[in-house]
């Protein structure tokens, strides 16, 4: 890949084999779009193929506004039969817009969640499910108004990643969309800027390698050993605790918004709303929340079966190493395993007890962003510069890496006598995640629901989509997005 020195972008990223397929319907605004994107691509050196080969792996096409595609046209759910594809490739979906009717809708939508009482009627559109209703005003009051259109426009254009260009015969700016709720706003001012800016952030969603090939290792940990341990009790309640402080998100449910029967074969069911975890030093090991995409999992209603020991991460970086319990259903952990741990391979360990624990007790990573926070209490740790403009998916070895850099840079976690117990990070586009140090006389993740509760650690249901800092303000510290 060709340097962009101007740009702080991620040093991994890969050459790519890219294809533009729109529908035959597409709109004048749409392939324009397309063609920006090819010659960007072109540009940073990727490999553009007309039509599709073998071991293409990225692939644009179009879809309309307003109108619900059928599935069997969506490339999201074809592409690799239509084309003989090796894998599964990326199908990112171009939707154009004009702007009187962009801004009508994000109104119409602010009425409709603006009401103490939400209408069902307010959210029916074409091609979504009865109950769709339902996650768009969750979605919507997480979000606002762009948040539950992504939904809306993913639904009807079968598709998970999008870019909405709004415009008439030119872009005036486009909004990008993904499975967890991002909705970065990217403006047009220059045509260069603006596809180079679309390319690498797609270029930088594909490169990033999941890591979720965890591995077993033996011996399984005994029942008797696993009944006495503190924290598997220790995380029902933490996730009781964080339920009755709303902290988590609703788990969306993709047959919640739009019925598709090649579902199973194309993506998860459904995604999490986050994950959870605290050491315990009897395994040792991390235990921490299963993955919810196999199966829904309510965080504020955790049984012991919905736990999952993490002891290591593999050689290769490519999954967590897990060891089952007893008598346990033994699902997969988290798919942010890798991070989780991750984040004590990097930092000091500490005596507590009779044994030598990691200075991070708890961790809880979710889909929440930050307003505020007691510098006396807590401690900022940004990501790298990168990852505020080319953000990264979940369960990718590239958030865990960034995550756990900025967690390595907290002093409050290289120094373990520093008296502030929790440090935080934000995942532009994604969430945060908040670690909690030993705290004498604490039970795991008290020191954080504690700061939630004091104002300490101010939650706040929206994420930052691109770079933020914290700025002073009475004492305080806020989070600041910047535009």
């Amino acid at each position: 890949m060709p340097a962009i020195p101007t740009l702080p972008i991620h040093p991994w990223l890969a050459t790519q084999r890219v294809a533009f397929v729109p529908q035959k319907e597409a709109s004048p605004l749409a392939r324009q779009v397309l063609e920006g994107l090819q010659a960007a691509f072109r540009t940073l050196g990727h490999r553009i193929d007309a039509p599709p080969r073998p071991d293409t792996n990225l692939i644009f096409t179009t879809a309309p506004f307003g109108e619900p595609l059928n599935w069997r046209q969506a490339l999201m759910f074809t592409a690799r039969r239509r084309f003989r594809l090796q894998a599964t490739p990326t199908v990112v979906t171009v939707v154009a817009v004009p702007p009187p009717r962009f801004r009508a809708t994000l109104a119409h939508l602010a009425r409709a969640l603006a009401r103490e009482t939400p209408r069902p009627e307010d959210f029916a559109y074409p091609g979504m499910a009865p109950q769709a209703y339902r996650t768009l005003i969750e979605q919507g009051r997480r979000g606002g108004p762009i948040l539950a259109l992504e939904r809306v426009v993913q639904a009807q254009a079968k598709g998970l990643r999008i870019i909405l260009a709004v415009g008439e015969d030119r872009p005036q700016e486009a909004y990008l969309f993904d499975l967890v709720g991002a909705y970065p706003r990217i403006p047009f001012t220059d045509p260069n800027a603006f596809y180079t800016d679309i390319a690498l952030r797609l270029v930088t969603a594909v490169s990033a390698e999941e890591v979720t090939d965890h591995r077993i290792v033996p011996p399984p940990i005994p029942a008797e050993v696993w009944r006495q341990a503190e924290a598997p009790q220790a995380m029902v309640r933490a996730g009781a605790a964080f339920g009755q402080r709303r902290f988590f998100t609703q788990m969306v449910r993709i047959n919640d918004l739009v019925a598709v029967p090649a579902l199973e074969a194309s993506i998860a069911e459904q995604y999490s709303e986050g994950c959870f975890a605290t050491w315990e030093p009897a395994f040792p090991g991390l235990v921490a929340t299963i993955t919810g995409s196999a199966r829904p999992v309510a965080k504020d209603a955790l049984t012991e079966d919905e736990l999952a020991v993490i002891v290591g991460v593999r050689p290769d970086r490519k999954g967590a190493l897990v060891r089952h319990v007893e008598g346990r259903r033994n699902d997969p952990p988290s798919s942010e395993a890798v991070e989780l741990f991750a984040i004590d391979e990097a930092l000091p360990r500490i005596p507590w007890q009779g044994h030598e624990v990691p200075v991070v007790r708890s961790k809880l990573h979710g889909h929440r962003g930050v307003a505020s926070y007691d510098p006396q209490v807590v401690e900022f740790a940004p990501m790298n510069a990168a990852y505020h403009r080319f953000p990264v998916s979940c369960a990718t070895r590239a958030q865990a890496e960034g995550i756990v850099e900025a967690f390595r840079r907290a002093e409050t976690l290289r120094n373990p006598a520093d008296p502030r117990p929790l440090a935080f990070t934000i995942i532009p586009g994604h969430g945060m995640v908040v670690v909690e140090k030993w705290v004498p006389g604490k039970a795991p993740f008290q020191a954080i629901w504690e700061a939630m509760d004091s104002g300490a650690l101010e939650i706040s249901p929206r994420v930052p989509q691109g770079p933020h800092r914290d700025v002073p303000r009475g004492g305080r510290r806020v989070i600041a997005e910047e535009t």
